[in-house]
């Protein structure tokens, strides 16, 4: 795998400031940088590199301005970040090319529907009324339930499991071991103490582009649908629960857990675990930090929240300071109560 730079800015759209004709063979971080590779600058922590970095090539905002010599050629952009992202997806292909063809042995049922240029791995198994649409890619050992359906282009890794009824759009990707359709936690208390089983006879929808990452696992609803909207990232080890509606181009992060029937908008972002308790609402692009406990809904779009019980990002970092003071509080207080109890034996 070989470029000249001349045809990364190309795809980039990039103006460049340097040899257009240096080959690039590898991608690198800008610290570890080695000849023959490309790398970028987004970070304003890391500038100091791009003085000592042995990377041929280093892509840039457009606005940057050294202020010392450089040794590496320059690809200006507006983007720098999501531009290293378009050479990583060109990468990406090269190395996992799109397979095509049925493997054995596999499942596939006598009434289940397989587009063009799908990919079944070995050990797979399609059920009963399953509509896999073209381009598809399941690979070996993934479990597809009865009348599930696979939209176009969608990637399925090893492992995953699709419980029936649900239904997965266009241009997804689901990680190893993603389960998605496995019952919600609806037990009904009994007098006695046992439980008894709620049964969910719902489903999971989940619309185009989505990211889904591995042993994620996403709840049927109970009656109606759990939704995954347009665009939503999941990373790996989230659980989404049953009736939850997570908004368009949401991101969760890893070990975060959503309980039943919360509503989260569009364009929230979800520190990695953090806990949303059920039949809450978040506002759209609201922010939770790692590790917050959401215990009521948020309705006034766009802010930032932090802390169990989460308050408003600025006021629960005071609150942090306060609480990092308590000792010396305590002691000055201490010394302010000896000081009246003296004063009080004097009179």
């Amino acid at each position: 795998m070989k470029f000249n730079l001349g045809q990364i800015a190309a795809i980039l759209q990039a103006d460049i400031e340097g040899d257009a004709t240096i080959e690039i063979s590898d991608l690198s971080k800008i610290e570890e940088g080695r000849a023959g590779s490309i790398t970028f600058l987004a970070n304003p922590k890391y500038t100091s590199y791009i003085y000592s970095t042995k990377a041929s090539a280093v892509i840039v905002k457009r606005d940057f301005v050294p202020q010392q010599e450089i040794q590496t050629t320059l690809l200006k952009v507006d983007d720098p970040y999501s531009a290293f992202s378009i050479l990583l997806k060109k990468v990406s292909e090269i190395l996992r090319p799109k397979k095509s063809g049925i493997e054995q042995p596999s499942y596939i049922a006598d009434t289940a529907q397989i587009g063009q240029n799908v990919y079944i791995g070995a050990f797979a198994y399609i059920g009963a009324q399953a509509r896999i649409a073209d381009g598809a890619q399941i690979y070996p050992h993934a479990y597809i339930g009865d009348r599930v359906e696979v939209g176009a282009q969608t990637v399925l890794y090893s492992g995953v499991k699709i419980y029936e009824g649900c239904k997965v759009g266009a241009s997804c990707m689901l990680h190893a071991g993603a389960v998605v359709g496995s019952d919600g936690f609806g037990f009904v208390p009994q007098e006695d103490g046992s439980f008894v089983k709620v049964p969910h006879t719902g489903n999971v929808i989940v619309e185009d582009e989505v990211e889904i990452g591995a042993n994620t696992s996403i709840d049927r609803a109970t009656i109606g649908s759990t939704y995954i909207r347009k665009g939503v990232k999941l990373d790996n080890l989230v659980q989404i629960a049953h009736n939850v509606e997570i908004g368009l181009h949401t991101a969760i992060a890893a070990q975060a857990g959503i309980a039943g029937s919360t509503h989260i908008g569009s364009h929230c972002q979800i520190g990695g675990q953090a806990g949303l308790v059920g039949h809450i609402s978040l506002a759209e692009r609201t922010k939770i930090d790692a590790q917050s406990g959401v215990a009521r809904s948020i309705k006034e779009a766009g802010k930032a929240f932090r802390g169990s019980p989460a308050q408003p990002y600025s006021q629960q970092l005071r609150s942090e300071i306060v609480f990092r003071r308590l000792d010396d509080l305590q002691k000055r207080i201490i010394q302010l109560e000896k000081a009246l109890e003296k004063i009080s034996a004097k009179d």
